[in-house]
């Protein structure tokens, strides 16, 4: 595979790159990675030590003092040169994140084409780390409040999309003035290895030194080590809402910060005055897109009485013509689950469907034969249910998509808030009443709310995150930076007197 090769990565002599080995006393042991397609090795890389985690952090403390006095639009400059690396290498890259992650091509040319945006974002965001002027009470006093660096920055990602949220975070915190220590997930190593192969090639080209964007590998422990390190003022952490809770609460033991994107249990309205062709179009991507592995994936279609019928008619039909297979062939619409245990988490949901009432109308098959000898391949489910059900109220990392009835519109916002999670959400209609109410402090209760567009494929000129279980965080674009950064409020006397706050007389 000589994409392999032009992305730094060997794939006939696993483990070139060099300077990662185990935690924990694994000695030479390699975490191979593993393609869902079929289950063959790509690649090999070692794991880090306890003892190369310090020498990375420690890399990362000294490069900030030299990176956060760079001006901010020089550091632009260099993530720029970042991006215009990942548009050299884009298809590449993409084809690497489809055959480690599982999703389809087009779906991983899509995840560069957000690192190559976040890119550009962040660029125009070096020029604009704006704060504020104040009016002071004092006479001849001026007033101002402005942003600084935090530190080295951990990025904890997740193997639903493998490289784009490393970027969200890390090319803001880069132009905020910060280091970055990313671990990926250790589903998905090789693409966040192509990642820094990319980068070590703008930092050598502008004597930029290594610490500022550092890697390490590893599990779990590795993740639970950078939640207690009190190097780490900031740790942003993607991933399941047990994950988030465990993270959240060992950096606030150090009275550290979060950006916190967990999971998501995302629904969509339709309104009897729906758009039903739009509608029925999004329901569909947002459903069985990444194999129903993304955090925005659509699980909940909350359906008018009116429309129920014709909806549910229209959604069997196209998931029996739903290609399934190979996600790198042309065609393919719905690729592998990362792993056999996201198959077995997805038979029990169903099972739980069936035993709480509910009724499987279609899908939930792992597919056999020719091509699916990995047994990662699922036909996508349709379930009707009640919202109340234990197992609608969970987030199931699959394609299952549940159909819940509604009779008015305040019965339908009120089942769609009625879960823990709190990340993407819509609704399909062409009243106004009926949108604004949707958008109104009485409507979603969700960190995204779109109106005729579907639950997934957030742009990144937004704040990127939700409430709830979700973690409240926010990633990429709006004001997001300002969370890699630390607030001071200044105030300069250049008179020639020293009067106080609030009129006091203090003479001495």
């Amino acid at each position: 595979m000589d994409f392999l090769k032009r992305l730094g990565i060997e794939d006939q002599n696993p483990g070139t790159w060099s300077g990662l080995k185990a935690m924990d006393d694994r000695g030479d042991e390699q975490l191979t990675s593993y393609s869902p397609i079929d289950n063959k090795p790509i690649a090999s890389v070692n794991w880090t030590t306890e003892e190369q985690y310090d020498d990375v952090v420690t890399n990362a403390q000294q490069a900030f003092k030299e990176w956060r006095m760079r001006p901010a639009p020089e550091r632009g400059e260099i993530v720029r040169q970042i991006g215009e690396q990942l548009r050299k290498h884009k298809d590449d890259l993409g084809r690497l994140v489809s055959l480690e992650n599982g999703k389809i091509y087009q779906e991983g040319l899509g995840e560069v084409q957000e690192m190559i945006d976040i890119c550009d974002f962040a660029l125009g965001q070096s020029r604009q780390l704006y704060g504020f002027t104040m009016a002071s009470e004092r006479p001849l006093h001026r007033m101002y409040d402005q942003y600084h660096p935090l530190g080295p920055v951990g990025v904890i990602s997740a193997f639903n999309f493998p490289v784009a949220v490393w970027s969200w975070n890390t090319m803001i915190a880069a132009v905020c003035g910060d280091t970055v220590i990313w671990k990926p997930s250790e589903k998905t190593p090789l693409t966040a290895l192509a990642c820094h192969n990319l980068v070590k090639n703008v930092l050598k080209d502008n004597d930029v030194p290594d610490g500022v964007f550092n890697l390490v590998i590893g599990d779990r422990k590795i993740g639970e080590k950078m939640a207690k390190d009190e190097r780490l003022p900031l740790i942003s952490a993607t991933g399941s809402t047990p994950m988030g809770r465990d993270v959240g609460q060992k950096v606030a033991e150090r009275m550290g910060k979060t950006i916190l994107e967990l999971g998501g249990n995302n629904a969509i309205i339709v309104s009897d005055k729906a758009d039903l062709e739009m509608a029925i179009r999004a329901t569909v991507f947002g459903a069985v897109g990444t194999a129903g592995q993304r955090c925005t994936t659509t699980r909940r279609l909350i359906v008018h009485e009116n429309v129920y019928d014709e909806v549910k008619k229209r959604l069997l039909s196209i998931y029996e013509n739903i290609t399934i297979g190979n996600p790198l062939e042309e065609g393919t619409l719905v690729g592998p689950l990362i792993d056999q245990e996201a198959v077995e988490n997805m038979k029990k949901a169903l099972e739980q469907v069936k035993e709480e009432g509910g009724k499987i109308l279609c899908g939930g098959e792992v597919l056999e034969g020719k091509g699916y000898e990995n047994g990662l391949y699922v036909t996508p489910s349709i379930c009707e249910v009640e919202n109340e059900y234990d197992i609608v109220q969970k987030e199931t990392f699959a394609p299952i998509l549940y159909l819940i009835k509604y009779k008015t519109l305040d019965e339908a916002i009120e089942k769609h808030n009625n879960v823990r999670q709190g990340l993407s959400s819509s609704i399909f209609s062409l009243d106004m009443r009926e949108v604004e109410t949707f958008l109104s402090a009485k409507g979603s209760d969700t960190g995204i709310a779109n109106v005729n567009i579907g639950t997934s494929g957030a742009e990144i000129g937004g704040a990127f995150g939700g409430e709830k279980e979700t973690g409240g965080g926010r990633e990429s674009g709006s004001d997001a930076w300002k969370a890699y950064m630390r607030r001071q409020t200044n105030t300069i006397n250049w008179s020639e007197e020293m009067p106080l706050a609030q009129g006091i007389n203090f003479d001495v």
